[in-house]
């Protein structure tokens, strides 16, 4: 039988969510959400054990309300050597533009937490009030474990049925990620058929059809975009690109700038920077990878360290053309200011008093 939810257990003062976003959200930024109401995040999918460790331990000590904790739960790389070498040959132009050879192998950059014991232990140890599920799920042993530890359970679906694998596997909240959503979709099988379904829509059905308490997530940037989910029967919006102006944040200059110009009018959902449907601004990287006659990128994540390798070579030279920079739809509306000013403004425009 399906577990009773204990998502409002979480007395958040502010129906308001901060995506986890690995590589962007910190301890500084997680603890101010939450600190100012909301429910703060943190993505630790692509970190070390030890890292995760220090950023949730950073995290508590920086406040003493619930925060989430987010995992990657995708299927381990179906290495091709063949595949690998053709993507790597596809890239070898853009190596060179940037005075670089390209690396003669590419690796699994980070494990799933499908199969990290040692994760699952941090987590059980450090016990966070919340941890969230990305791509997937994990099996029933480790979910009854963090369960029992009295952790809050969420997981992000792009469609009903996944909302429904995530109901019986008795979690307590479905994150509802629209198409319009920055950063890497989190449809469990990237192989499947794909609707796209708007937040919206998406939101709708999941509150039609399931008993669940459901967060509304992807092209959420100020409070009018909150209220309208809550008006649609989400009990929570979760805003990510919302929040990479705050300081709090760890984008660099480079991304900060790209995020205020016109670029940030230009996104586009893409498997050629990391190897699954993500998305982010438009840059050199992604049209070549995506034009006529170019071979399927490597697997997720084995392409993302072909990526990060590029941008490396690139950085050297004070460049960011080929850098991944995450963004949903609703880039243009991102707006620069503390995160806990932004909280207050999104509940003051969320009421209609700003």
């Amino acid at each position: 039988m399906p577990h009773p939810s204990r998502f409002a257990d979480l007395e958040l003062s502010h129906p308001i969510i901060q995506a986890p976003m690995a590589g962007v959200s910190t301890p500084a930024l997680a603890a101010a959400v939450s600190n100012a109401g909301g429910l703060g995040s943190l993505g630790i999918g692509a970190s070390t054990v030890a890292q995760a460790r220090d950023m949730i331990q950073a995290t508590q000590s920086l406040t003493d309300r619930p925060f989430n904790v987010n995992v990657f739960c995708h299927a381990p790389a179906v290495r091709d050597a063949a595949r690998e070498s053709a993507w790597l040959r596809h890239l070898a132009p853009l190596f060179a533009e940037v005075g670089a050879t390209p690396p003669f192998s590419l690796n699994e950059i980070y494990p799933s937490f499908l199969h990290d014991d040692a994760a699952l232990a941090m987590l059980l140890e450090t016990r966070p009030a919340v941890v969230s599920f990305h791509f997937g799920l994990p099996d029933a042993e480790r979910l009854a474990a963090l369960r029992e530890a009295g952790i809050v359970l969420m997981a992000t679906a792009t469609n009903p049925a996944e909302a429904e694998a995530i109901a019986r596997a008795g979690l307590d909240a479905i994150v509802a990620q629209g198409i319009e959503a920055g950063g890497h979709r989190g449809m469990f099988d990237p192989g499947a058929a794909d609707e796209r379904l708007s937040t919206a829509v998406l939101v709708r059905l999941l509150v039609r059809e399931c008993t669940l308490p459901v967060i509304a997530a992807g092209g959420i940037m100020d409070g009018q975009g909150v209220r309208s989910m809550l008006d649609l029967g989400a009990v929570a919006a979760q805003l990510g690109t919302a929040f990479i102006l705050t300081p709090e944040s760890s984008a660099n200059a480079n991304y900060r700038a790209a995020l205020q110009s016109q670029r940030a009018h230009r996104t586009r959902l893409t498997a050629v920077l990391s190897g699954r449907p993500a998305r982010g601004m438009v840059n050199p990287l992604i049209e070549h990878g995506e034009i006529d006659g170019a071979p399927v990128p490597a697997d997720y994540p084995v392409a993302y360290d072909a990526a990060k390798q590029l941008h490396a070579a690139e950085a050297s030279r004070q460049s960011a053309d080929y850098a991944a920079q995450w963004a949903g739809q609703g880039a243009p509306l991102a707006r620069a200011m503390p995160a806990a000013e932004l909280v207050r403004t999104l509940v003051a425009e969320s009421c209609g008093q700003a």
